[in-house]
């Protein structure tokens, strides 16, 4: 197995690890609910992709 001949340092483990990083997700407002969702995805609560109802909303059946 290879062993590194000199430690690495703080600076240049650093330098290596600064691409490492989250991106904020996109989002967009719903036009209408108002609310924020992911772009070109079915809006969960009520089902609707590009102004069309995509989904069918479900029904809770209470006893």
């Amino acid at each position: 197995m290879a062993v590194p001949f000199r430690r690495t340092s703080k600076t240049a483990k650093r330098k290596r690890r600064t691409h490492y990083k989250l991106t904020a997700p996109a989002l967009v407002v719903d036009p209408q609910t108002g609310e924020f969702t992911l772009p070109h995805r079915v809006t969960p609560n009520i089902g609707t992709y590009k102004g069309r109802q995509v989904l069918a909303k479900k029904e809770v059946k209470e006893d």
